[in-house]
């Protein structure tokens, strides 16, 4: 019992120091982060620029010199081109496929969706359209990199439909390609929201912690992670044995959670967990004030 005691201590002062350096290890790259903004800003502000076209038209033009315009030049390209990323998010262009056997002669006709999440690009997506049907502009879906919980073959039955048959008195649909680039890309943004609230939840449970421990509750909260392909549901899970799921709609908002105890339904996590909440994000909001 008196080694039990004197080693108690000890363990404490060692999770405190584990807690400082971890602590310390997260201001650090707050810190580069901070810096590699700060310094792009510079590189980018009116007053730098003059003062760098200046500077290069004396005589005593040094390396250093040289390597600040360069950098400003390639800072001020990567800014023209995440402004137009971010104004352009829907872009089209036209490519030749290899294929000698292709149809309309090869043409295609692609569509770029630029999606953000988290204050980042993601890798865009493509949907590659050509005319497969003669003596006839209706166009359809060929390739595409958009992921499978996407529905896309249902947006491209809605808004790029086939044309009619000949012999079908029904009056002729028409395509509306503008529409359909619009809902597809809806829905990307969609899907990435909604996956990019579980890792607010999980960071706000204290699961994306440097030192890998939650939030010191009384049954903590061991893991939430995505129970299906369209991120529509979400799975957590207590360090008691508990497990819930909740359900969403397209944009976040809360349909509804179940949680299964060692007694069947628990209502009472279920009211401590959403509370009020309407929507994912005051789930998360409610978790990091816990």
């Amino acid at each position: 019992m008196a080694s039990e005691e004197i080693q108690s201590p000890e363990l404490s002062i060692a999770d405190q120091l584990d807690s400082e350096i971890a602590s310390l290890r997260s201001q650090v790259e707050s810190l580069k982060q901070e810096l590699q903004l700060q310094t792009a800003t510079l590189l980018t502000s009116e007053s730098t620029r003059q003062i760098l076209q200046t500077s290069s038209k004396r005589a005593d033009d040094s390396s250093r010199l040289q390597e600040l315009s360069k950098r400003a030049d390639e800072q001020n390209a990567h800014k023209q081109q995440c402004l137009y990323r971010a104004c352009a998010s829907i872009t089209t262009f036209k490519v030749r496929d290899p294929d000698p056997g292709a149809v309309d002669d090869g043409k295609v006709l692609g569509l770029r969706f630029e999606v953000m999440s988290k204050s980042r690009f993601l890798r865009p997506y493509y949907v590659m359209l050509n005319r497969p049907y003669p003596n006839s502009r209706y166009l359809r879906v060929h390739r595409h990199t958009v992921p499978q919980c996407i529905p896309l073959s249902g947006l491209a039955a809605r808004h790029l439909p086939p044309p009619t048959a000949k012999d079908d008195y029904d009056a002729p649909k028409k395509q509306d390609l503008s529409k359909f680039a619009r809902t597809l890309r809806r829905e990307l943004v969609r899907y990435h929201n909604r996956s990019a609230v579980i890792g607010d939840l999980r960071s706000a449970a204290g699961l994306e912690s440097k030192d890998g421990k939650a939030k010191e509750l009384e049954d903590p909260i061991v893991d939430i992670s995505l129970a299906d392909a369209q991120a529509k549901q979400i799975r957590v899970e207590w360090s008691d044995g508990r497990t819930g799921r909740l359900i969403m709609t397209d944009d976040g908002d809360i349909v509804k959670m179940v949680v299964q105890g060692e007694n069947g339904q628990d209502r009472e996590s279920v009211k401590q967990l959403i509370g009020g909440s309407v929507r994912i994000e005051e789930v998360a909001k409610r978790l990091e004030t816990a």
